[in-house]
Parts: C-alpha cells; structure tokens; sequence
C-alpha cells in the first residue's frame, strides 16, 4: 500500500522547533519478531516523513520503536541518524538485561526513552515495568507507556513510584473514551498534578466513537487535560498510522489543538517547550 497523498497544510502554523513526539518508521530490511501484529508499511521511511513534516511545519520529531522489531532497535536508530540527531531523538524498547554500555551508546545515539506497550502486540510485561526503569533512570531516560486507561487508578501506586519519568501515550488511550470523572482519568490527571508524568496529545483516531473530524469523546479528555496540566503536555501525530485503514490526515490531527488548546502561548508550550524539556532539545 502506497503512502496517502495530501499536499493540504494545517491552518496552525507551528512555532518554531515545533516538537511531533511520536512516530513510527519501517523498513522490509529489518527483520520482524514472530509475535509481530503487522511488518508495518514498507513506505514509510524517514525520508517519507520528512516530506510530512515539511508540510506540517515541524522541525522536531521522536522516533519510537516499532513493536514489530522488538529489541532489536536498528530501524530506529537509523531513522534518527537520518532525520539528524541534532532535532531528533528516540524511544527503544528494551529489556532489564541491557549493560551500561549498551545504554550509554543509545543514549548517545539520541535515544531518550523505553517503550512499554501493555496492549496486543507488546513484547514486555508488568513485571518488567520497574526493572527497566531502574536500569534506565541513571542516563536520564524516561518510560513510555502506552495501556488502557480506564486501568491507570489500578496501576496508579506503581506508576507514581517509578525512579524515572513516565510518559503516557495517546490521551491515555482509554478503550473506550471515558467521562471526565472516570477513576481511570482521575488517576491520570493525580500522576500529571505529581510533576514526574507528561501525556501525549495524539492518536485520538485509535479509540474514539464520535470520530472525526472532532473526535468529540477524545477531544474532552484533552481540554480537560490541557486546563489541568498545561506544562506535562506533548503533541504528536502517530505517523504513520498502522493501527487503522482508514488513515487521517495529520494535518486534521494538527489542527485539532486549535481546539484542545486555544491560547497560542499554552500550544507553544505543548509544541515547543515541553517536548525540549522531556527530550532534551
């Protein structure tokens, strides 16, 4: 399957250093693990995305792992070299076995994160959650976690007690969209007010079931997480979408913070600000 053609640009232009916190680049070259869900689309390339991020007017991105490849982060650390180190940075998936060395050279590499995806297709566990983020937490990593928030109340007391910062992806990624007063969301919004947990606004295409264009559900939980915790917020576009056939437009998904976050100076922050704080740009 080709890569869908839009040449549209967003209403928003994004500020300067403008930061898409989540993408995905694939390879036929790199061999998947047999758990795999899907081998990803073979034309998204960094050098496909470069033409996305062109038209978006971001200048910044972070490649996340992949679960097709595993541990086995090359793909990744290749597309971060590509893009170029110096506005890139990346999320790996590993497990407590890694050496120091092993993650002193991805740390140089641009790697700032450890991927944890506790839905189908993920490779690690519960029970390797805390391990990892021991090993990680003195090179300044973070853990990156992508659940079912209407669980987050239930892992509430283990998240907070990590020896390093977590990021939650995709809203919380709630399977279903749930009310504001949710314990799932609560809890979510506790971990954001403690001021060691950042959330990813993005993919509210996953779960949604008002759907576009305003992803009604979704878009409540992002205002409410904006109006609560401005300063742990990150964009980000969750290109190239492998997880539907029916892709969206990323510069939809852009434009959506005009919405989610209407004051310019608070969207700088989610664009901008944030994300060089979370990856070190």
């Amino acid at each position: 399957m080709s890569s869908p053609a839009s040449d549209r640009r967003p209403v928003l232009q994004a500020p300067a250093d403008a930061c898409d916190c989540h993408i995905h680049v694939y390879g036929a070259q790199w061999p998947t693990i047999p758990a795999a869900l899907t081998p990803g689309p073979d034309w998204a390339t960094a050098a496909a995305y470069v033409r996305l991020r062109a038209r978006l007017g971001i200048t910044r991105s972070v490649v996340v792992q992949p679960t097709a490849y595993g541990t086995d982060n090359r793909c990744t650390l290749g597309a971060i070299a590509e893009l170029g180190l110096a506005h890139t940075r990346g999320v790996a998936v590993i497990d407590d076995r890694v050496g120091d060395a092993d993650l002193r050279a991805l740390t140089d590499a641009g790697i700032r994160g450890a991927r944890f995806q506790m839905l189908p297709g993920g490779i690690l566990g519960w029970d390797s959650l805390a391990p990892v983020a021991r090993r990680i937490a003195p090179f300044g990593w973070h853990i990156q976690l992508q659940m079912d928030g209407r669980l987050l109340a239930e892992r509430e007391a283990l998240l907070r007690d990590l020896p390093c910062p977590l990021v939650i992806d995709h809203v919380g990624k709630f399977l279903e969209p749930v009310p504001v007063g949710h314990p799932g969301f609560q809890a979510l919004l506790r971990l954001l007010d403690g001021g060691r947990t950042w959330l990813k606004l993005s993919a509210p295409y996953e779960v949604s079931r008002a759907g576009a264009p305003d992803y009604a559900d979704v878009a409540a939980l992002a205002k409410a997480a904006v109006a609560a915790a401005p300063d742990r917020l990150v964009w980000a576009s969750n290109w190239p979408h492998v997880s539907v056939s029916n892709r969206p437009d990323d510069t939809d998904l852009l434009d959506l913070l005009l919405a989610w976050a209407p004051d310019p100076a608070v969207r700088n922050r989610i664009l901008v600000d944030n994300p060089a704080r979370l990856y070190g740009f």
